[in-house]
């Protein structure tokens, strides 16, 4: 069904006529010019990502419903890396006229989802027209107490750094699926430039091989929010002292925190989690699996600090995984490799707005 038929405030309907709120800060949601939210007792976090086709998406190897899961993900994990809780989401869309109302219920099935998977409501946003593609803004706010938030410069020396999950997979995932999607447009350019109708009529079929590889491509394609590992860190009286969640990768993320809190920092890499599937493809793609692991990026994996004092309760978490410490500001922000030598830590993953 085209859009036009059923006009924007028809299409929002559609999306949104059987929600229901499940927090009790939500008043009233979507239905009027505002949302209604209280929070007598708590703080308000906010966070905010815009996201562009093209940029951020390529709907090419991503479907509507896995990408609205992942942008609603994004945006809950901005609130997890604040100690927070999130309870609610606004989500605007720009829309070109070759989407359906069925492929924006796709993309809200997955939104929902993800929503439901940590209780936050739905409450308003906004719809309009694109030329260029689709765009995608979410707003979620959370809440938490005063004493609970962890801001980015909170690290003090002798600090430990830890992550959870495992580094470099979503970045190998991407990777693999623009390596399958190069070989399928350079088999039709082929297929065109002999003119072999046959040809172009099977790759309508083409399969990417994917085959040992399903890891990557689930953390790439279906992100998830870490507030798996903040229950963990709270039920074993855990309070970071920085934290930060890893969208531009690890290096990048962790001099945001040394330049905020005024130190340096040392890591080891022996110590930085990587999964086998992402070694195995980094080989596959003669790339250096470190380099990957230290500025693949969208990863939403935790990078936070706690006080020394909290080693023992660190190493029994599971999923979580120290791989350094915070020192003097004078002493730098150092990789130690696997030989031990010393480099200098460099952001090079994802730079938003550079050339």
């Amino acid at each position: 069904m085209e859009i036009a038929k059923i006009g924007e405030f028809g299409l929002i309907d559609r999306l949104t006529k059987d929600l229901e709120n499940k927090n009790e800060s939500t008043k009233y949601g979507v239905g009027d010019d505002c949302a209604v939210l209280s929070y007598p007792d708590k703080e308000v976090l906010v966070t905010t990502d815009l996201l562009m086709e093209g940029v951020h998406f390529d709907l090419t190897y991503i479907d509507l419903k896995h990408l609205g899961y992942k942008a609603a993900m994004v945006n809950i994990s901005d609130v997890f890396a604040m100690n927070g809780t999130p309870r609610q989401i606004t989500v605007s869309l720009a829309l070109s006229k070759r989407f359906s109302v069925e492929d924006m219920e796709a993309f809200y099935s997955g939104l929902r989802l993800a929503c439901d998977k940590w209780g936050v409501d739905v409450v308003g946003g906004d719809t309009t027209s694109s030329y260029t593609g689709l765009a995608i803004s979410i707003t979620c706010i959370g809440e938490a107490r005063k004493e609970d938030i962890v801001y980015r410069n909170g690290a003090k020396d002798t600090d430990l750094v830890c992550v959870s999950g495992d580094l470099g997979a979503a970045y190998m995932g991407l990777q693999l699926l623009e390596r399958e999607k190069s070989v399928y447009y350079s088999q039709v350019e082929e297929a065109k430039r002999k003119g072999d109708k046959r040809a172009l009529e099977e790759l309508k079929n083409f399969q990417p091989d994917f085959s040992g590889k399903e890891y990557l491509l689930q953390r790439q394609l279906q992100t998830e929010a870490r507030g798996d590992i903040i229950e963990k860190l709270r039920e074993a009286g855990i309070r970071p002292t920085a934290m930060m969640d890893i969208s531009d990768g690890l290096s990048s993320e962790l001099l945001h925190i040394c330049k905020q809190s005024g130190v340096g920092c040392r890591i080891y890499e022996k110590n930085i989690p990587i999964d086998y599937q992402t070694a195995v493809m980094a080989e596959e793609l003669n790339m250096n699996v470190t380099t990957c692991a230290l500025n693949g990026g969208e990863d939403y994996e935790l990078l936070f600090t706690v006080p020394i004092g909290d080693h023992e309760k660190i190493e029994q978490i599971e999923g979580v995984k120290l791989i350094g410490h915070i020192t003097d500001v004078k002493f730098g922000k150092v990789l130690v490799t696997r030989d031990n030598q010393e480099f200098e830590l460099k952001a090079q993953g994802w730079t938003h707005l550079s050339e």
